[in-house]
């Protein structure tokens, strides 16, 4: 019985592969073949984008030392680059020129671009829309800013305190400066935007009315009053002679 069971599992599988041994190999070598192109395609990608990378660091390194030879045609062409990063980082440079030269409708042209290529990250997005939003304010009615900066000025988002400030501007215009003060206040008292602006925006505030000086940590105020001496406040209201 073992001796005719295994004729019979030899016969099945010669049967078997004289009807789908071809197949199978076929597959096989379809298989391998795809491999290795996937393999020639990433190497080349890889190739590529290190090219890609290098050029744009030179670039870089000739504008920043004053040459801008052939830098239109080569930020044109990485501009074009199906990597994003790549293809945003020359868009940017390209809009930064146009900005150097004066040509604001250049660079409004190339921010304009950069928002509505859904290929590149959101980051450079947001970035791209302030940029073109604050050269075209002057031209722009105030709503239209604050419609445009509506889902960048909430606290929290990466670009909030830029955002805020063209809103609060916009505001300014329309006559509403309370809601002005507040938002200039609210940029001022959140700690991750960038000094600079917070300084700016308590001056502003301070200008509609608003106190957006932050509280001193009372903890600072104990460090920087040596022992046996009175507080500012105290000091304030000791006679003097």
């Amino acid at each position: 019985m073992r001796e005719v069971d295994e004729e019979v599992r030899k016969e099945q599988a010669v049967q078997f592969w004289e009807r789908w041994g071809k197949w199978i190999a076929g597959l096989v070598i379809v298989g391998l073949a795809a491999f290795g192109g996937w393999l020639y395609w990433s190497n080349q990608q890889t190739v590529a984008a290190e090219s890609e990378t290098e050029q744009l660091a030179q670039l870089l390194e000739d504008l920043n030392a004053g040459t801008t030879a052939d830098a239109d045609e080569t930020l044109a062409a990485l501009a074009q680059s199906p990597r994003p990063i790549i293809r945003a980082e020359a868009m940017l440079t390209q809009a930064a020129l146009a900005l150097q030269n004066q040509d604001e409708a250049a660079a409004i042209g190339v921010f304009g671009a950069m928002v509505a290529d859904d290929g590149l990250p959101r980051q450079f997005r947001d970035l791209a829309l302030i940029r073109q939003t604050a050269i075209e304010f002057e031209d722009m009615e105030p709503q239209a800013v604050i419609d445009r900066m509506a889902g960048l000025a909430v606290p929290g988002n990466p670009w909030f305190g830029s955002a805020a400030e063209l809103s609060a501007v916009a505001m300014m215009r329309q006559g509403n400066e309370e809601q002005a003060g507040a938002l200039f206040a609210q940029i001022a008292n959140d700690e991750s935007v960038p000094e600079t602006l917070r300084t700016r925006a308590v001056q502003m505030a301070g200008v509609l009315g608003v106190d957006a000086v932050p509280d001193e940590p009372v903890e600072l105020q104990e460090e920087q009053t040596a022992p046996g001496q009175p507080l500012a406040a105290d000091a304030a209201e000791e006679p003097t002679t």
